[in-house]
């Protein structure tokens, strides 16, 4: 009697994956036109909601959500994994990063037996390595290969640590209460990579002092060496390894002086935050929604509305906007098709999770079954890598 009590109120708590889609609920998301979401859901210590808008003609953008063990072994950590990748050039690099990126930290966290900066720090190193080994297998007959990249935006939180991970310019911003006044403030967590900003300009200009072309002005668009607008990625080894940028790459992303030193970095900047009884929700996103938004309009807008679908809500005012600054209507905007509508906006993604405070606070003694899902409705079972195909419609 008491052990189907203890079942009942599991299922309760947690419905599995399984069930879910037995119900016919969205456990893999829904689709919409060039929109996927996933209105809610639930992780180890609260809900999430998730949806991606597609502009490319191939989706740039990959994502992931995981939680429960963040290790390869069960006495590992445990906790939830956030990964928005926001690719530039093709979908090579971000697809792989969503392949990788996870299974890398797994491995890291496992050998460590705890989470760290280390091991997130390890997890994107290996996940370079990894891309650059196949741009060297595929040169010969892919050569532009070696000019995709992707900006990597990572969330951990495991035993009520937030670390925070970042190459490029997508962000994290949490939304916490402030006790004063009741207001929810928006905080952006994490550091953005782009030449747009002064700081950014000023660290290239001293790791490259014999170089006045290193960020060049074009198009009224600041870019490193007139080419690409962040500093820091994964993959762009065409600017990382001179024998990638040569003949038979494209001419218009090759240098006319060679370079001995890599001009693009693969190291993030990590922070790592305490989370707090009034820390209430994170949000993160590709800069297709912050093009559109403000930190605190994004926080405001999920503050004051249902969580259900907090994500899509904000794909929605970000498409809205867009439309705005265009002149035409939302409704026409969303007519318009794949590839075209990149002139428009920007592939957008955006994972809204929630914290639950009381869920927090016990956060290290937590063991939930294991939630795995993919940007673009792909849901898989636990220890399942996704082939490098799936998420792109």
């Amino acid at each position: 009697m008491l052990s189907k009590l203890i079942q009942f109120l599991k299922a309760c708590w947690w419905p599995s994956t399984d069930r879910q889609a037995r119900s016919g609920s969205d456990a893999a998301g829904r689709q919409d036109g060039l929109l996927w979401y996933k209105d809610s859901g639930l992780h180890l210590i609260g809900e999430f909601s998730m949806a991606v808008v597609q502009a490319n003609n191939l989706l740039e953008d990959q994502s992931q959500i995981e939680s429960g063990s963040l290790s390869l072994v069960d006495s590992g950590p445990y906790g939830t994994f956030v990964g928005v990748y926001d690719g530039h050039g093709g979908p090579e690099t971000s697809r792989f990063i969503n392949d990788h990126l996870f299974q890398h930290l797994k491995r890291f966290a496992a050998e460590q037996n705890s989470m760290s900066v280390d091991v997130i720090r390890k997890a994107f190193q290996a996940t370079e390595e990894g891309f650059l080994s196949v741009v060297s297998k595929q040169w010969p007959l892919k050569p532009q290969i070696a000019a995709v990249g992707s900006c990597c935006l990572v969330g951990v939180i495991s035993g009520g640590t937030l670390y925070v991970a970042n190459l490029g310019d997508s962000r994290a911003v949490l939304g916490r209460v402030m006790k004063a006044t009741g207001e929810v403030l928006a905080i952006q967590l994490s550091t953005e990579h782009n030449a747009s900003i002064e700081s950014i300009r000023q660290e290239l200009h001293s790791m490259h002092p014999d170089d006045s072309q290193i960020v060049v002005l074009k198009h009224n668009v600041w870019r490193v060496k007139g080419l690409i607008q962040v500093s820091r990625s994964i993959g762009d080894v065409y600017l990382k390894k001179a024998e990638f940028n040569r003949e038979p790459l494209y001419a218009k992303f090759r240098l006319r002086e060679t370079f001995k030193r890599p001009i693009l970095s693969s190291d993030p900047s990590i922070s790592v935050h305490e989370l707090q009884p009034h820390d209430q929700f994170l949000i993160f996103a590709s800069d297709g929604l912050w093009e559109h938004l403000s930190n605190q309009e994004a926080v405001d807008i999920v503050q004051n509305n249902p969580r259900n679908g907090s994500a899509r809500r904000l794909v929605k005012t970000a498409l809205q906007e867009a439309a705005k600054k265009r002149e035409m209507r939302y409704s026409d905007l969303k007519k318009i098709d794949r590839g075209v509508r990149r002139h428009f906006h920007d592939d957008i993604t955006v994972i809204v999770v929630f914290l639950d405070s009381n869920l927090v606070s016990r956060a290290s003694s937590l063991r939930g079954p294991t939630l795995s899902m993919k940007g673009g409705g792909i849901s898989l079972p636990a220890k399942t890598l996704a082939p490098s195909e799936l998420g792109t419609t």
